[in-house]
């Protein structure tokens, strides 16, 4: 699985600027899960993280490299819930190792998006989670009562991380917070959409491709993503005419 390597890398480079506070995983950090959303009035809140005006990303990128990914860790770039006094802007980008996938690629199309869905199942007590998938944005109303009984990126973090290590293929989990200004939001959003083309990629090549590379829609993917043009090559070898030329 290292078709998202270069954008885990583009990430690195988006982050290189700052030094972040780094936490190991411990399940006893986690923040109390409700179970189900949570509605915080906006009378109730003390803040927005990646609010509407603010720079806003979301998006999870998977690798079974562990030079990139070898640890269970929340790092966060800028200030934590406590200290922040107003809107902000707002980033969670969440790094996964996880075992070698041979299977084919609709199989993997699944696993992956069952991973990347256990985003939804976490519901910490006092953080509403907005997530706008066709935007890849994540906006949080933060309450002030969870400001008051201490919640934290280390405890949030830690929620996902345990959420994300319930699916057997997951071996190590990153979760990255990102909330200080001057970083490079519009960039991750990009890479956010890249990171969701590679994904649907691995389904849509299923359906058969066409022997015109001019007229292929996966040809920008295929061009910019090393081990896309060889995933293609693979599996349209079994349909395709030898002569297609990416």
């Amino acid at each position: 699985m290292e078709l998202y390597n270069s954008l885990i890398k583009d990430t690195q480079a988006f982050l290189a600027k700052g030094s972040p506070k780094v936490w190991d995983y411990s399940e006893r950090d986690c923040w109390t899960d409700i179970g189900s959303s949570e509605l915080v009035m906006q009378r109730d809140a003390a803040y927005e993280l990646g609010a509407s005006g603010k720079g806003s990303a979301n998006y999870v990128l998977f690798t079974s490299d562990a030079d990139l990914v070898n640890r269970d860790q929340v790092l966060l770039y800028g200030p934590d819930l406590k200290e922040i006094r107003s809107d902000t802007d707002f980033a969670r980008i969440v790094l996964l190792r996880v075992g070698v996938l041979d299977d084919d690629n609709e199989k993997v199309y699944r696993i992956l998006k069952d991973i990347e869905f256990a985003k939804y199942h976490v519901y910490p007590e006092g953080y509403m989670v907005r997530i706008s998938p066709e935007n890849y944005r994540e906006q949080i109303r933060v309450s002030k009562q969870a400001i008051k009984r201490g919640i934290s990126f280390r405890s949030i973090g830690s929620s996902y991380i345990k959420a994300y290590k319930k699916d057997i293929n997951v071996l190590n989990a990153t979760v990255i917070f990102v909330t200080a200004p001057g970083y490079d939001y519009t960039g991750m959003k990009d890479t956010a959409k890249k990171a969701n083309d590679i994904t649907n990629t691995l389904t849509t090549i299923l359906e058969g491709l066409p022997t015109d590379c001019s007229v292929c829609s996966l040809k920008g993917i295929c061009d910019e993503v090393e081990g896309m043009k060889e995933l293609h090559f693979g599996v349209g070898a079994k349909g395709a005419e030898k002569g297609h030329d990416h």
